[in-house]
């Protein structure tokens, strides 16, 4: 009872989630619900695209087979997006991509202009908004409070939305199983992305400068991938992913060892003063990743207790 109260009040601290009063609940937040118990006669395949899965109270559902249910599959979930689609996911423990065994090792310096670039010289960069979004936007602040036409657009913008995020997500997942499948050794930078897009407004009292660029930084840093991308590498590589501490990567000379805020010549071009060492910028930060000292290393189990992937199938 005394920690139900110190949660009501806020008052008691945890190192992974805030606790505080219980709150309303809200149209469109967490709409779905979970069955536990799951047997493998429960699901059947009727086509090629077309399965059906019985839930209780309810009886058989189609949804599209877009995958194999998992073998060892316990409990689903069925639940409705933002985007007003309905899926049903089943958890289960996956299991972790083996590597070539080579001792093959690999540096990955995340970035804006690009997403990731690798020490072996490749570039990859996520998939960016085309636009709809942004028209989107305009055209439902334009639209009138409570009207019909602007909670169709506001529908519209969640499908837009959800749109981008799959490209994000298909991107990271297809990198992340390349380069688990093709390096022993995955160097990653230690980056604190909570902090990192952090607001700069600041305060009445002291408010803060360059705002908007802040803010659009901090948009490009999301649409980027970081978070995902270095999550399903711990996932999908465990105990073969080592954090690196990002400091003067993108200043030393790969080459030579050399460091000087001048040698980074311009966001794409390196240029060493010492040695005359010339690259692309974000490689160089690459290589010195993959020859940088550990900072922190992931367990070397697959993903945390009690954590399951979800296999998700859109419902017909």
């Amino acid at each position: 009872m005394t920690r139900f109260f110190k949660c009501f009040r806020g008052e008691h601290k945890h190192p992974k989630r805030t606790c505080g009063k219980p709150s309303y609940r809200k149209k469109g937040m967490h709409e779905g619900f979970q069955i536990v118990h799951f047997e493998r006669r429960h699901v059947r395949r009727l086509s090629r695209k077309v399965g059906e899965v019985f839930v209780p109270k309810i009886g058989w559902v189609r949804f599209r087979w877009s995958r194999a249910v998992p073998e060892g599959a316990k409990s689903y979930r069925v639940k409705r997006d933002s985007a007003g689609r309905w899926w049903v996911s089943f958890a289960h423990v996956p299991a972790s991509v083996a590597g070539p065994g080579t001792g093959a090792a690999v540096g990955i310096d995340r970035g804006v202009a690009c997403s990731a670039a690798l020490s072996d010289g490749a570039m990859h960069s996520c998939p960016k908004p085309d636009g709809t979004v942004k028209r989107l936007q305009r055209k439902l602040a334009r639209q009138q409070k409570g009207s019909k036409r602007r909670a169709r657009t506001r529908q519209q913008l969640a499908r837009a939305y959800a749109r981008e995020a799959n490209r994000r997500k298909d991107w990271a997942e297809k990198l992340s199983t390349s380069v688990a499948r093709n390096f022993d050794l995955i160097r990653v930078e230690d980056l604190k992305i909570k902090n990192m897009v952090k607001s700069a407004k600041g305060t009445v009292e002291s408010p803060g400068r360059n705002v908007a660029a802040k803010s659009g930084l901090n948009r490009e840093i999301h649409r980027s991938g970081w978070g995902i991308l270095g999550t399903r590498l711990e996932q999908k590589a465990p105990g073969r992913v080592e954090k690196i501490n990002p400091a003067y990567t993108s200043q030393r000379c790969s080459a030579c060892g050399h460091v000087h805020r001048k040698n980074r010549q311009s966001q794409a071009l390196f240029l060493c003063i010492a040695c005359g060492f010339r690259c692309s910028a974000d490689v160089n930060a690459a290589r010195n990743i993959r020859a940088g000292h550990v900072r922190r290393r992931d367990k070397p189990a697959g993903p945390p207790a009690g954590a399951t992937a979800k296999r998700e199938y859109l419902a017909a």
